[in-house]
């Protein structure tokens, strides 16, 4: 009986440890920017400061809703914002904390401007101008409206 015990307590921990973590857009504005210059490019760009609540997410599996963007199918690019299109970081509506690379396995056929939940591992960019402040990498998504 002991030896169930121990077990059921061992495969609850177990659980706990690889569960995903449900965060929201509050918890990604937890980062200040700086206009940092690229010689590389010859100009200035937000450069992030993660404070310690974001770090602690770095490299965890992580769930978050917002709205899906569509931005090229072709070469897989895909966001999550924290608002619809017509809203979205590139229409000057908010910052970089606003938005999410996704990179999913396969094609998607979410629409631009679904309401979806996306989890993912997260990764935190400060150095790649190519690529999003947060990537989520290894997605998958699910349709809530």
């Amino acid at each position: 009986m002991r030896n169930k015990i121990l077990n059921l307590i061992i495969l609850l921990f177990c659980s706990l440890c690889f569960s995903q973590k449900e965060i929201t857009w509050q918890d990604l504005s937890k980062v200040n920017f700086e206009d940092k210059y690229f010689p590389a490019y010859g100009d200035y760009f937000l450069y992030p400061e993660f404070l310690p609540s974001v770090k602690a997410l770095e490299g965890k599996l992580i769930t978050i809703k917002g709205y899906f963007l569509n931005i090229d199918s072709e070469s897989n690019l895909y966001i999550l914002s924290k608002g619809p299109m017509s809203s979205c970081y590139f229409c000057g509506q908010g910052g970089p904390e606003t938005a999410v690379e996704l990179q999913f396995m396969n094609k998607q056929k979410f629409k631009t401007d679904n309401i979806v939940a996306i989890t993912g591992i997260l990764k935190l960019n400060k150095d790649d101008i190519e690529h999003f402040n947060y990537i989520l990498t290894e997605c998958k998504g699910k349709l809530i409206k």
